[in-house]
């Protein structure tokens, strides 16, 4: 297994076991987005999806919290554009653009399980970025919310979208134009997180969650999510004529052949990837 480095001290990278664990680490502003951090995540993303001994990825934050999206302080003294010296309005649209597929993009097409493991405040682009994540573990201290209305901002990093398909419209719309805080047991009731944590413990249980999922069958993982990504925009006929594709891709697998004879023997299988 290949050391990760994401380049950035603002994204730190390091594997627990087959758990790549990248961790959000400016917990003075309860980890604003910097510009150091996308291009973290650009560098170390592809090496985690290259990595055959890299079975899932855990983000977390450092210092309580998860990530609370955009600089609000470095917001208030960014010349606006259009303004003498500012960017133009094209440039910005097309910065932001590569960001959102750095990160949001980026963590829904990796190949292999994303968890997004909460220990505190989700907030604007940063619940946006939880919300790409494969699935949730929230401490039951923290809490999330859009925030975009807060500051005058529609919103960005795919949220709407993500929010939309985990939630439904109508609460997806609510929590848009309220920005109010939705705790953690809401949040496991409306399918925003799939499991709570003691905030105590919350470090073990996530990566033992995550150790869990990336003990899992690698080929089988990255066509699951291929499956279920596709399942989002295709109607039913193209995602079974995929599925099909798929499962007797997967049935033809040293990994499927083992799961088979471990079952048979009764023991935990043991799965290689190929």
């Amino acid at each position: 297994m290949a050391e990760l480095d994401s380049g950035s001290e603002h994204l730190l990278a390091r594997t627990e076991g087959r758990v790549a664990v990248l961790t959000f680490n400016r917990p003075e502003a309860r980890n604003a987005l910097t510009t150091s951090m996308y291009d973290g995540f650009a560098r170390v993303l592809p090496a985690v999806a290259a990595d055959p001994e890299i079975g899932a990825v855990m983000l977390t934050g450092s210092g309580g919290a998860f990530c609370a999206g955009g600089d609000v302080k470095a917001m208030a003294t960014r010349r606006a554009p259009g303004e003498s010296g500012g960017p133009s309005v094209e440039s910005r649209v097309d910065d932001l653009r590569r960001r959102q597929e750095m990160v949001s993009l980026a963590l829904h097409e990796l190949p292999k399980p994303v968890i997004g493991a909460i220990p505190g405040p989700a907030a604007g682009a940063g619940l946006s970025i939880a919300l790409a994540c494969d699935v949730r573990i929230m401490a039951d201290s923290a809490f999330l919310t859009t925030a975009f209305a807060k500051v005058g901002f529609s919103g960005d990093f795919g949220g709407s979208w993500f929010l939309s398909q985990l939630v439904g419209t109508a609460v997806a719309r609510e929590l848009y134009f309220t920005a109010r805080r939705v705790d953690a047991e809401e949040a496991l009731r409306l399918g925003l997180t799939n499991r709570v944590a003691p905030a105590a413990d919350f470090e073990a249980e996530a990566l033992a969650f995550a150790a869990e999922l990336a003990s899992g069958p690698p080929i089988a993982h990255r066509l699951m999510k291929e499956n279920l990504n596709r399942a989002l925009h295709h109607e039913l006929k193209e995602a079974l004529a995929a599925e099909a594709v798929a499962m007797t891709r997967t049935g033809q697998t040293e990994d499927h052949k083992e799961a088979a004879k471990s079952f048979v023997e009764k023991r935990q299988p043991e799965f290689k990837g190929r």
